[in-house]
């Protein structure tokens, strides 16, 4: 991938199984990478784990302050900042039984906390002509049985991309997405206990792949977007999905309850 060399990413939900996977591939292209997360543990592990090209700062999305002093320190410690890509999300969900506090909570950091990143980072994204990856899902089309909120969120989230890309194309900055399928992730380990084999028999009817996705797929779509190889790519949304959204309609029967039998 051209252009990745040098610069600096920061991944939030950084980590999280994906967004680990993320900072990974980007590491590899030769990318500086700074894991934000809410998470200190998994966050201060990955970092380690991933060598000096990594580093983490604690960040909780919903604190405008924690948001300022990731951006300094992420400019102090590598001289620049030019991507984000934001991974970070709550699957707070309860359906049509949600609670108002749940759906502020999730909306807070699905799709707000973002948006006070991009404020934060945009001076430094504009010096650098940098870009943005945002993340929608396959839940973003669809309507899936006793799921409301993370849909919703997502949805919000593919209108924000095309917004954001309008408005911040004059600064120079892309601004895209990627809507991942069922991708094998913090979510899925815990609702099958880490059954791996067993996600992918139940993920298999609504994919053409006929399994989950990994980790390191999603972020190579992820390092494509942020690369000058999609110089002339803004404002859209690649599906990282197996062919799961061009196979049909959801099933009617709820799946994810499936995985937790």
């Amino acid at each position: 991938m051209r252009g990745l060399e040098g610069k600096t990413a920061i991944i939030a939900g950084g980590a999280t199984l994906i967004g680990q996977g993320v900072a990974e591939t980007l590491i590899g292209y030769g990318t500086k990478v700074v894991i934000a997360d809410i998470n200190e543990a998994d966050g201060a592990a990955a970092a380690d784990r991933l060598g000096d090209k990594a580093s983490f700062v604690r960040c909780d999305l919903s604190s405008d302050e924690d948001i300022e002093t990731l951006v300094s320190k992420t400019v102090e410690k590598t001289g620049r900042l030019d991507f984000l890509v934001n991974v970070a999300c709550t699957y707070l969900d309860n359906g049509a039984a949600t609670t108002r506090a749940d759906w502020l909570t999730a909306f807070n950091v699905n799709v707000v906390g973002s948006v006070m990143l991009m404020q934060a980072a945009r001076p430094h994204l504009a010096k650098n002509k940098g870009a943005i990856v945002n993340f929608g899902s396959i839940s973003a089309r669809v309507a899936q049985t006793g799921r409301w909120v993370y849909p919703v969120s997502k949805a919000a989230i593919l209108q924000l991309t095309r917004n954001q890309a309008m408005d911040l194309a004059p600064d120079g900055i892309r601004v895209n997405a990627v809507s991942p399928g069922w991708t094998w992730s913090n979510i899925m380990v815990q609702l099958t206990n880490d059954n791996r084999e067993k996600t992918d028999k139940v993920a298999a009817p609504f994919h053409l792949l006929g399994r989950t996705g990994d980790a390191s797929e999603v972020a190579e779509t992820i390092a494509f977007l942020l690369s000058d190889n999609a110089s002339f790519i803004t404002g859209t949304d690649i599906r990282v999905d197996g062919g799961y959204t061009a196979m049909g309609p959801e099933r009617a029967e709820a799946a994810i309850p499936q995985l937790m039998e």
